[in-house]
């Protein structure tokens, strides 16, 4: 057995097939066939059931996955232990976020990483998830902020809920509803943002499971051009807390508790390469970041939905 192997085997659990992994590592399928085979015959089982157009992991696989995932966990942590002895910097780091964290979470966490590391040449790209996440396998970016990030060659580390919350200007009547349903809602002026982020997609789809075509009246680009638009009373939005956190506070927005639907949560995570040693730089703003983000407003943002 050897780490290529174990690799591969992931690669394959998490994208169902030989071909999508092939494509994910960047070798060729007999390459993951050959690996795949290679392991089997190390722990002496077939990992995957092979049926009509699916795979599927079997019984041995499915008892396999988290002793594989600790594997690499262990021999990354073990190359980061030995980089960790080299006195070498490189004074620069590369980070990839989504456009929400680049806007409302970055700038405190760099202040303070600024100020400890004034030396360091710091380069931020912004982008949807999966940009963030291609950003970080093709090491344009030591590490990546953004929302559900999975892939076999990263390290994914789960910061915290990332809520989506849905609010208008704070004198508008139908914010002493207590009562409101998603029909109601369907029916007011609606602002949508980012056409084919998450956040779109995820608004989206809470409205097509309920059978509910919403009123958007404006689409706009980006989150901050969005929260301008509900200020003037344009509208309302679905729209991610931290972005909204200080309005909601200082009362010149008010967040909409809906009766009838559970509030739209993301994972915001942080990910990095495994196979790739973090620089000492690196390391100390994945800390700073992890901080920040168990400081995050999360009973403040449990009180904003239900007001």
């Amino acid at each position: 057995m050897d780490i290529d192997q174990v690799q591969t085997f992931l690669a394959v659990a998490t994208f169902g097939g030989f071909h999508r992994a092939a494509e994910a590592l960047r070798v060729s399928q007999p390459a993951v066939s050959a690996r795949i085979r290679a392991l089997e015959h190390s722990v002496g089982a077939k990992l995957f059931n092979r049926g009509k157009g699916a795979l599927a992991l079997s019984p041995a696989g499915r008892a396999f996955r988290p002793h594989a995932d600790q594997i690499l966990r262990t021999v990354a942590l073990a190359r980061q232990a030995v980089h960790g002895l080299e006195p070498a910097s490189t004074g620069a780091l590369q980070v990839a976020a989504a456009l929400s964290i680049c806007t409302y979470f970055l700038p405190d966490v760099l202040k303070r990483f600024r100020r400890d590391h004034p030396k360091v040449l710091v380069t931020v790209r912004s982008g949807h998830s999966r940009e963030v996440l291609d950003m970080v396998v093709s090491e344009q970016a030591d590490i990546g902020l953004a929302r559900s990030l999975h892939h076999p060659e990263v390290e994914t580390i789960s910061l915290r809920d990332d809520p989506l919350i849905l609010v208008g200007r704070r004198r508008g009547k139908a914010m002493h509803n207590h009562h409101l349903t998603l029909q109601d809602v369907a029916e007011w002026p609606l602002i949508f943002f980012d056409r084919g982020s998450s956040d779109w997609t995820l608004t989206q789809s809470l409205f097509r499971r309920a059978g509910l075509m919403p009123n958007v009246v404006l689409e706009v680009e980006t989150i901050e051009a969005a929260k301008r638009m509900v200020e003037r009373g344009l509208g309302y939005a679905f729209l991610p807390y931290v972005a909204v956190r200080q309005e909601t506070r200082e009362g010149t927005l008010s967040a909409v508790k809906l009766s009838d639907t559970e509030p739209l949560s993301r994972s915001f995570d942080l990910i990095h390469l495994r196979n790739r040693p973090l620089g000492r730089e690196a390391l100390t703003f994945l800390e700073l970041v992890k901080h920040a983000a168990r400081e995050g407003p999360r009973g403040s943002a449990r009180r904003a939905r239900q007001r």
